[in-house]
C-alpha cells in the first residue's frame, strides 16, 4: 500500500513496498484457502458499565467503519483511541491474512475502502440486523445466568415479545435494580401464545391507537386475551410509519404511493404485529396485497427492514421511527401504537412483576425512554383493565 499519510512524522514501521509484495505473493494462496477462514468465533465481555458498542463487534469491522466515516487512517486511529502505528499494523496484518487489499490510496485523496472491504461491512451489517432479536435474546440469557451466579436473589422475568427498541433499553435499565428480563423476541401473536402456554411470565404486543373494535388486530389477538384472566401493564406509545431513504428522494407519502408506483417494499414476517398492522392498513385503503412489490419478502426485525432501505435493497418499509433514525433514514409517520405488556392476573402478585411495574413508573426510566425517537410513556407501570385498553369485548 502507498500511504500519503506517512508525511509529518506519521511513518509506520517496515517497508511499504516489501509489505505490498508480501500481500501480492500471498494473495493466490490465500484465495484458495479463504473458504476455510470464513468462520465466526463468538466471544463476550463482562462489564458493570452499559455497553457503548454493538452487542456483537469485530476489531477489523471497527477499523473499516472508522476509516469509512473519517476518511483518514490517522483520524480513524484518533476516533478509536489507538495509535496510528497500531492501526497501520492491523490493516497490514489483515490484508496479509485475507489476501485482499482493504484500502485504496491516491495521492491527495482521502483514504477509501476497497470494494472488498465495503462488501465486508455490507455483509456484517445485514447479518447483524437480521439476527438482532436472536443476538439480544442470547445476551439476555447470558446476563440472566451470570446475574444469578453473582446474586441468587436477583429477580428474573421470562418475557416473550414483539421486537421493540424500548424493551431492549428496559432490559439494560432494569438490570441495575437486580431485575433481569430474559427476553425472547418473537411475533406478537407468538408472544401471546407463549404466555398462555406457560412459556413466559409476561408478553409484549402492540396495537393501533385507538384500538379498533372491528379490525384485523381484534380478530388476531382477541381469542388470546381474556378479560379477568389477563391484565395489561402499561408500557409505551410509539410511532409506526414508512421508512424511506434519507431526504425521501422518491417523494413517498403513503402506502398508496408504494403500491401505485411498484416501489420495492421490505415486509415483516407473518405473525408479527407490524405485519398485522400493514394488512390492516392495506384493507382499509382498498390496496391488494399483490400490489405491494416485495410483500412476500420479509425482514425479521425493524432494524433489518430499515437496513434494507439503507442498503438500497428496498425503497420503503413499515417500521418504527427509532429504526429509521438509527440508520439516518427518512420517516413518514402513519399511526401511533400502544405497546403493552400483559400477564395472567395472578402474576401481578409475583415480586418480579411488582418490581417491573416499579421500574416502569420510575423517573429514571421515563427520562431514558424520552431519548428514543418516536417513543413516549403511556401509563407506564399501571395495571389497566383490558376492556378499556382493548374494547373488543361486548358484554
Amino acid at each position: 500500500m502507498n500511504h500519503p499519510e506517512r508525511k509529518q512524522n506519521q511513518t509506520p514501521p517496515g517497508d511499504t513496498e516489501q509489505s505490498a509484495q508480501v500481500v501480492r505473493s500471498n494473495t493466490a494462496r490465500w484465495r484458495t484457502t479463504l473458504t476455510n477462514m470464513q468462520q465466526v468465533h463468538l466471544a463476550y465481555n463482562l462489564s458493570q458499565a452499559k455497553a457503548q458498542t454493538s452487542k456483537l463487534s469485530n476489531a477489523l469491522m471497527q477499523l473499516l467503519q472508522a476509516v469509512q466515516e473519517n476518511g483518514s487512517m490517522l483520524a480513524a486511529a484518533k476516533t478509536l483511541g489507538l495509535s496510528y502505528r497500531h492501526v497501520w499494523g492491523e490493516f497490514k496484518r489483515w490484508e496479509i491474512a485475507l489476501g485482499q487489499p482493504l484500502l485504496v490510496w491516491e495521492r491527495g485523496q482521502a483514504a477509501q475502502l476497497t470494494p472488498f472491504a465495503q462488501r465486508l461491512i455490507y455483509a456484517e451489517a445485514q447479518a447483524l440486523a437480521r439476527l438482532a432479536p436472536q443476538i439480544e435474546a442470547l445476551q439476555a440469557e447470558l446476563e440472566r445466568g451470570l446475574a444469578l451466579a453473582f446474586d441468587p436473589s436477583a429477580h428474573v422475568i421470562a418475557l416473550h415479545a414483539s421486537h421493540d427498541e424500548a424493551l431492549s433499553r428496559l432490559r439494560t435499565h432494569a438490570a441495575i435494580s437486580k431485575l433481569h428480563l430474559d427476553i425472547s423476541f418473537t411475533g406478537s401473536l407468538d408472544a401471546l401464545r407463549a404466555l398462555n402456554d406457560g412459556r413466559c411470565l409476561v408478553a409484549g404486543f402492540h396495537t393501533r391507537l385507538p384500538a379498533q373494535n372491528d379490525s384485523l388486530a381484534a380478530r388476531t389477538y382477541k381469542s388470546h386475551l381474556i378479560p379477568g384472566q389477563h391484565k395489561i401493564l402499561g408500557f409505551v406509545q410509539r410511532s409506526q410509519g414508512l421508512i424511506v431513504a434519507k431526504g425521501n428522494p422518491l417523494k413517498i407519502k403513503s402506502l398508496a404511493d408504494v403500491a401505485q408506483r411498484s416501489l420495492r417494499f421490505a415486509n415483516r414476517p407473518a405473525g408479527t404485529g407490524t405485519r398485522v398492522l400493514l394488512d390492516e392498513l392495506l384493507a382499509e385503503q382498498g390496496i391488494a396485497k399483490s400490489a405491494i412489490t416485495g410483500y412476500k419478502k420479509s425482514e425479521p426485525s425493524h432494524q433489518a427492514a430499515a437496513l434494507a432501505v439503507a442498503q438500497g435493497r428496498a425503497d420503503a418499509a413499515l417500521g418504527i421511527e427509532a429504526a429509521a433514525a438509527a440508520q439516518g433514514l427518512g420517516f413518514i409517520p402513519l399511526v401511533q401504537e400502544r405497546y403493552a405488556l400483559v400477564c395472567h392476573a395472578e402474576a401481578l402478585d409475583d415480586p418480579a412483576v411488582q418490581l417491573l411495574a416499579k421500574q416502569l413508573k420510575s423517573a429514571a426510566w421515563q427520562r431514558e425512554l424520552s431519548q428514543i425517537p418516536g417513543y413516549a410513556p403511556l401509563q407506564s407501570g399501571k395495571v389497566l383493565k383490558m376492556t378499556q385498553v382493548l374494547p373488543w369485548w361486548d358484554f
